[in-house]
């Protein structure tokens, strides 16, 4: 036998062995990614559900607020003692830490409509205080930026997270025909 007919198949084996070698390598490198991306996915599920509902819980307290104000109506006032502000500082001290993990896991269009929903909650706060703001100074009006602002939240949230659809209801209007125009507190969607 020639050399040439003995070195052939030691090559063609050394190659076979090669690309096996690669392309094990590569989908190695894939299932692990496919992996880091689920565990990343889920832990940002985890924290935008949790914010989201944090910022609903508060402005249903701010709107409780504001019912005992004067500044809507509503079927639940809440009157700004002492122990229920101390509740309502407790709770934006964790609105606070859970707005940390947004800005670790979230991409830049949902970190930025959470910090525009941060604003529109801190705006239902100062009205529902009585601490003077500037501009939108009735609470309808900065109710309804809340709104948009957690909807335009949700919206960022779930296209980072890969849900399907642009939308994240159909138009539903608000408030809904049995409910005074006037009442624009807790209960919403």
């Amino acid at each position: 036998m020639s050399l040439t007919s003995q070195v052939l198949p030691l090559v063609g084996v050394a190659i076979g062995a090669a690309v096996s070698l690669a392309v094990s390598a590569v989908n190695e490198r894939t299932r692990w990614r496919r992996q880091q991306s689920v565990r990343w996915d889920e832990r940002r599920l985890n924290a935008y559900a949790e914010y989201a509902h944090t910022v609903k819980e508060l402005s249903n307290r701010y709107t409780g607020l504001a019912v005992a104000r004067g500044l809507t109506t509503g079927s639940t006032p809440l009157e700004p003692t002492d122990a229920v502000l101390e509740e309502l500082a407790a709770a934006e001290i964790h609105r606070s830490a859970l707005a940390e993990a947004l800005w670790l896991l979230g991409d830049v269009d949902t970190n930025t409509a959470a910090a525009k929903l941060n604003h529109a909650l801190w705006h239902l706060e100062w009205l529902a205080r009585g601490i003077p703001t500037t501009g939108i100074a009735t609470w309808p009006e900065a109710y309804a930026e809340f709104r948009k602002a957690r909807g335009d939240f949700l919206w960022a949230a779930r296209r980072d997270l890969g849900v399907q659809g642009t939308r994240i209801r159909h138009e539903v209007p608000w408030p809904p025909p049995w409910r005074p125009s006037n009442h624009t507190g807790a209960g919403e969607p």
